[in-house]
């Protein structure tokens, strides 16, 4: 999936069961969208406006200062500081579960080979710039959970190798064969990496990975539509790539690009329909897919996560954009400016430790969003099992029932 090298058009709109088991604490979804309309993003939009107008007219719209002094904050807070000596940085499932092979290590996730299957454990660790920043309590467990949430909503759009998650932390999954090819979707013109959409634009490229970009585009800004900016794995990072030469080097077959990119921009439709009615900008993202043995493509990886997506707040964004200032954000990018502003970390070998507080804030965020998207409380983790010790166990006991 997402650190792992292994790994249509919509259907009729139908009720959503999960083809997966799911935690409990993870809740269900249904829609009735007429997905295989070519108004998909309108259709999704007006028919979640008529469901939620009066209910939406009743409550204060959400804002930063309702994420930065939400009542749960501050227990939240206690219980994230109390959790930085059993942060999940790292797991050797390879030497506490009988029957897995192999053990690869991803910025994020550790991937286990157990011969049919690959066993995705969700660590704390946190990446940016092709980095490990810091170690971030919980995000393990909110990352897998939100994506869990996602593959379970997203059915109706495209299958997915989700076979179950055991754990917190886990999830099982069939294995197929990974396009090397990962399909970034952009609504805005943003970003601070090397290769975000706001970086080259102000560079003066105007065509980027086969989208003609108009001028006098400023930070920040609607993009006139979405659009797709895939890039390839290298051996340290991702490298921006078009659609032609995917196809001429052989990366990807015609065919399968054109469907997987229209899956990932109807998931990105469909994402931020989600967003926004929750009071949310989903501004970009990123998917991955892979072809299953069976020849169908399935969504793999993470799905519009806070680690993999960017977020922002609806109801501030518009006054803050033509006043100039940031929007106000609900990922990680406050995290990613703080290491830009202390050092070079594209360059620095050594980077600066994350100050305890950002930490927590990254933390919190993370829970907000999952608990703001999926209407569902976060379960802090029981610490009377070492958290190792958890995932084995659980490990185990699911391989030995498939």
């Amino acid at each position: 999936m997402a650190d792992s090298t292994t790994m249509r058009t919509l259907n009729p709109p139908k009720t959503l069961k999960p083809k997966f088991q799911i935690l409990s604490s993870i809740p269900h979804f249904t829609t009735t969208i007429k997905s295989n309309s070519k108004k998909f993003s309108t259709i999704c939009l007006s028919t979640m406006a008529d469901q939620n107008q009066r209910r939406e007219l009743s409550k204060p719209p959400l804002s930063l200062d309702a994420l930065v002094n939400a009542p749960r904050k501050e227990d939240l807070f206690a219980a994230i500081r109390g959790s930085f000596p059993n942060r999940l940085s790292e797991t050797d499932l390879q030497l506490t579960v009988p029957g897995l092979k192999s053990k690869t290590r991803g910025k994020v996730r550790d991937i286990y080979d157990s011969g049919e299957y690959l066993v995705l454990v969700t660590t704390d660790r946190q990446s940016a710039f092709d980095r490990i920043l810091a170690s971030i309590p919980f995000k393990g467990q909110v990352l897998n959970q939100t994506s869990l949430w996602w593959f379970d909503n997203t059915q109706h759009i495209t299958p997915n190798a989700v076979v179950l998650a055991p754990d917190e932390n886990v999830t099982i999954a069939r294995k197929c064969s990974v396009f090397p090819v990962e399909f970034v979707v952009r609504g805005f013109v943003t970003g601070s990496t090397d290769t975000s959409l706001w970086t080259v634009y102000k560079r003066g490229v105007r065509n980027y990975c086969g989208n003609a970009l108009p001028e006098g585009l400023v930070k920040n800004q609607k993009l006139p539509a979405n659009i797709l900016t895939p890039t390839t794995k290298a051996a340290d990072h991702d490298v921006p790539v078009t659609p032609d030469e995917i196809i001429r080097s052989g990366l990807m077959t015609q065919a399968d690009y054109e469907e997987a990119s229209r899956k990932a921009l109807s998931l990105f439709e469909y994402g931020q329909c989600v967003a926004r009615e929750h009071g949310l900008i989903l501004v970009d993202t990123k998917y991955e897919f892979g072809k299953g043995r069976d020849g169908s493509i399935l969504l793999i990886d993470e799905v519009h996560t806070p680690d993999s997506s960017r977020y922002w707040i609806a109801h501030s964004y518009e006054e803050r954009f033509q006043n100039g200032l940031e929007p106000e954000n609900v990922d990680k990018e406050f995290l990613r400016l703080w290491f830009k502003e202390h050092c070079d970390p594209y360059k620095d070998k050594v980077l600066p430790d994350a100050p305890e507080e950002l930490v927590c804030e990254l933390a919190w965020r993370y829970i907000f969003l999952y608990e703001t998207i999926t209407k569902s409380e976060f379960k802090i983790p029981s610490t009377e099992e070492p958290i190792h010790d958890r995932i084995s166990r659980k490990v185990a006991q699911a391989l030995s029932s498939l």
